[in-house]
């Protein structure tokens, strides 16, 4: 098993920024890929940006130009740096992670969210 924990959420102002972290701990071998999604209230969730350990990062339009992903393989740690922040990314912020288990085996784990809140 593979634990996830967020941290970085909180209330800010529009045009302000906010960073936030995601740690994995437990059954990894390697990771995959590291990424953030997000869950406005009566939303579905959807992707934000995503980082692959060998491969290209993704951003959602939503998010290009304002938002930043980027991790750190020896911490198994991703980070989302968000700028010029806007009222419709109030959301909860979920970290997820594709793994390569000591097993040998491929895992997707997902934090349990970090609430955003954008308000004057």
């Amino acid at each position: 098993q593979v634990q996830l924990v967020e941290s970085g959420g909180g209330l800010v102002q529009p045009g302000g920024s906010l960073r936030l972290s995601c740690v994995a701990t437990g059954d990894i071998r390697s990771l995959y890929v590291m990424g953030w999604y997000r869950q406005a209230p009566g939303k579905q969730r959807e992707l934000v940006a995503t980082v692959a350990v060998e491969g290209p990062t993704k951003y959602a339009d939503s998010a290009k130009g304002r938002f930043t992903i980027s991790g750190d393989n020896a911490k198994n740690t991703v980070y989302l740096q968000m700028n010029s922040l806007k009222p419709e990314d109030t959301a909860v912020y979920i970290c997820n992670f594709i793994v390569q288990s000591m097993a040998w085996s491929t895992k997707q784990y997902w934090g349990e969210g970090t609430l955003v809140t954008v308000s004057s």
